[in-house]
């Protein structure tokens, strides 16, 4: 499990839009890694449309977001698309990235347990490491406690 102090493990995944992303390309600039379950569910709408609001904050704060689920890339075009979305969406299909990160965990939910994306957020500083982590977030207000973390590194 991923934790603050440690090297971020790295990753190279397929993005939203076609190509890919890689942690190792971003180096040298702070990085918000953040987890959800899935696309075009109320919470990670909620999560996602507020990261784009703070777009320009981020940027100015020199930080790349990024989302990540195990929905195919053409699912995240669509949630983009759906709700004009400014992160990059990339695709953990296998899940080998959520495993690393240790957010891959068993949920419990209205008694049946079964295995999902806990939604977390990391904050990778621009040498690679963990700066701050957050675990079992509440997507509403979410994004804007993740910028003041990244304009106090």
């Amino acid at each position: 499990m991923a934790d603050t102090g440690e090297n971020a493990p790295d990753f190279t995944l397929p993005r939203d839009g076609g190509g890919t992303v890689s942690l190792a390309e971003l180096k040298g600039a702070p990085v918000v890694l953040y987890f959800y379950p899935r696309d075009d569910t109320p919470g990670c709408t909620t999560e996602a449309v507020e990261f784009t609001g703070l777009g320009e904050d981020f940027k100015a704060a020199g930080a790349q977001v990024i989302g990540v689920s195990k929905d195919t890339v053409a699912k995240h075009d669509k949630f983009i698309a759906k709700h004009d979305l400014g992160v990059i969406l990339a695709s953990d299909a296998e899940g080998d990235v959520c495993e690393r990160y240790g957010v891959w965990v068993e949920k419990n939910m209205y008694g049946k347990k079964s295995m999902g994306i806990e939604r977390a957020t990391f904050l990778i500083d621009a040498e690679g490491r963990i700066a701050k982590v957050w675990r079992k977030v509440k997507a509403k207000g979410h994004a804007a406690e993740v910028l003041d973390a990244v304009r106090a590194g």
